[in-house]
């Protein structure tokens, strides 16, 4: 029998807070005919070739190369070898770029070339897709977009501006103090930056990053995991912990404390009382 290629496949995920949209497809043919987007469009390629023409010629993106499109810009995409492509995009509105890109003075941007080889970018794209299509918590969505915004400035001609020290120290360490006073609550960059006192969450990113070295919400899980590893010495069940720490439930506590300290919850928990977890499986 001829070999099958795989079914087509096509998800989109927005983001409200922002109106970014995500997509993750794969095709084994014809994609889309020639068209337009009115937001700006950054992907990667997973796997294949993906053909497209823009800017009066013919484009080829392999697996891992970067794709820049400016808004309005005609494309049009199929597959360029056989076997098929697989990518991420995102689409960024122009509004939401504008206010990102405002604390450096200069003309329109632009993208000098429409493919470029950059992993660092490649791996922000994707771990925004993932940020935004595993419903993440707004913190760490939010982060996870400032991340593609600081890989994507380079391409754009946009350098991030030097931190206004004394300023910025202030706002930082508000935010810090708000994080710690909202340990198990959810809160978005946009409410933390209004929070610290910041011009807005960009601002509050950079400040936050000079600062203490992370970003807001990293340094966020970081505590919520100083504070769950408190709370599981002094016996807590994992269950009850990950609830009091901010954690959406105890699987997703045991991810985080295993990718910190190398092992479950529960298991620390056994290790530092002597008393197993039995109400319910180690997270």
């Amino acid at each position: 029998m001829p070999h099958q290629p795989p079914p087509d496949r096509f998800q989109l995920v927005r983001d409200g807070a922002s109106g970014v949209e995500a997509v993750r497809a794969r095709f084994s043919g014809h994609a889309y005919d020639l068209h337009r987007h009115d937001e700006w469009l950054i992907g990667v390629t997973h796997r294949g070739v993906q053909d497209f023409f823009c800017r009066g010629a013919r484009q080829r993106s392999t697996t891992g190369r970067v794709i820049l499109i400016e808004p309005q810009e005609a494309h049009d995409g199929q597959a360029g070898a056989e076997g098929g492509f697989a990518y991420s995009m995102l689409y960024l509105p122009r509004r939401w770029l504008s206010v990102a890109l405002a604390d450096t003075p200069g003309g329109d941007p632009g993208f000098a070339a429409t493919l470029q080889d950059d992993p660092a970018l490649a791996r922000a794209i994707h771990a925004a897709w993932n940020a935004l299509a595993g419903g993440a918590p707004a913190l760490a969505r939010d982060a996870a977009l400032d991340a593609v915004l600081h890989r994507l400035r380079p391409h754009l001609g946009r350098p991030e501006r030097r931190p206004e020290a004394s300023r910025d120290t202030r706002v930082a360490r508000r935010a810090r103090d708000r994080l710690h006073d909202m340990l198990a609550s959810e809160i978005g960059a946009d409410a933390l930056a209004r929070a610290a006192g910041a011009a807005d969450r960009f601002q509050l990113a950079r400040a936050f990053r000079a600062a203490y070295g992370t970003a807001p919400h990293a340094y966020l899980v970081q505590q919520r995991l100083l504070r769950a590893r408190q709370m599981l010495a002094a016996g807590e069940a994992p269950a009850r912990v990950a609830a009091a720490c901010g954690f959406a439930d105890q699987s997703h506590l045991g991810r985080w404390f295993r990718r910190a300290y190398g092992m479950a919850p529960g298991a620390y928990r056994a290790c530092c009382t002597g008393v197993p977890d039995r109400a319910a499986p180690p997270g």
